[in-house]
This record gives structure tokens, sequence and C-alpha cells, in this order.
């Protein structure tokens, strides 16, 4: 039973870390990624939808994000959404596609989305914290031995400390991949 437990800790850990690498990859580094849209949604014909549902974002530079909608007519609304998301992208609409140019980072909006970084992985982290108790209360709650619950209480926490080292060493990319030039 408590391998049971440890188990769907471990998966519940997985997902958190997997969690933390897509908001990483949502923060901009200088170049055009398309996942740096995901979280644009956008008024459509009165129903807010993704995006990514509406258009094909691909990157024809690098640089560089090309939206091209399946539908013509809500070009106007997905520059609008761009516009209003705070992502810091100024839409270019030429009647058929919508283009952004990513500029280049300033050495100021570098250390600001660095500090925005550190702050997901504190999230990552937390989570991990909270995933930890709840395994650790459904262990107490098995009645096993004190020197067992002991034992997987000790498990749970070499499962903390090893995820919370692979956040560690995914913030530790993130932020070289932000302050290098």
């Amino acid at each position: 039973m408590e391998n049971e437990i440890l188990n769907e800790t471990k998966e519940k850990m997985n997902k958190a870390l997997e969690s933390v690498d897509r908001k990483f990859a949502s923060v901009r580094a200088g170049r055009a990624n398309p996942s740096s849209l995901d979280g644009v949604v956008v008024s459509y014909y009165g129903v807010d939808t993704p995006l990514k549902s509406l258009a094909t974002i691909s990157v024809p530079e690098a640089r560089q994000l090309q939206i091209k909608p399946f539908d013509r007519s809500c070009l106007s609304a997905i520059e609008k959404a761009i516009f209003e998301s705070n992502l810091g992208y100024t839409p270019n609409n030429d009647g058929e596609t919508i283009r952004i140019v990513i500029p280049a980072l300033t050495e100021e909006r570098r250390i600001e989305l660095t500090k925005q970084v550190k702050s997901l992985a504190e999230d990552g982290k937390v989570s991990i914290r909270n995933i930890r108790r709840d395994a650790i209360e459904d262990l107490k709650l098995l009645e096993l031995p004190e020197d067992v619950l002991k034992h997987e209480e000790n498990e749970v926490q070499n499962l903390v400390n090893e995820f919370n080292k692979k956040i560690d060493e995914k913030l530790k990319e993130k932020e070289q991949e932000l302050l290098t030039v």
C-alpha cells in the first residue's frame, strides 16, 4: 500500500516538474517561440478561444512569429488579443497574416525575466512540498508501525530533494539562456 502512495507521489511530482517546464518555455528569451503565445485567448464571435485553435503559428525567421488564421475575418480580434496580452509584442497585420517581430531584450528586461523565472521555480517547489505533505498524511492514515512510517517519510523526502534538484537545474539553464546575449 505504501508503495502505491510513493508511486503516486512520484507521478504527481513529475507532473509538477512538467508544469514548471511549460511555464519556463512560455518565458521568451529573445528568440521567437510559438509557445510564448499559448496563453493568448481571442474573443471569437463572443467565445474566448485559444489562439492556437484559430491559427497556425510559425517561425519564419529567428526573431519573428507569423500567425496565419484559418478564418481571415478574425485577424483584428487576434491582433487585439495579442496586443492586450501584455507580452510586449506589437502585432503587424498585413490583411492575410499577422507578423510579430521579437525585439532584442535589454539588460533590464533580462534581469526582470530572470526574476520571473525564479518565481516560477519557487512555485514549482511549493507544489512539490504540497505533494509531500499530502503523501505523508496518506501514509499516516495507513497506521503503519512508527519505524516503517519514518522510513516511508524519508523516502518521500528523498523524492522531494530529487525533484527540487531537477527544478534548480532547469532554473539554472533558463537563467543562462536569458542572460546570454
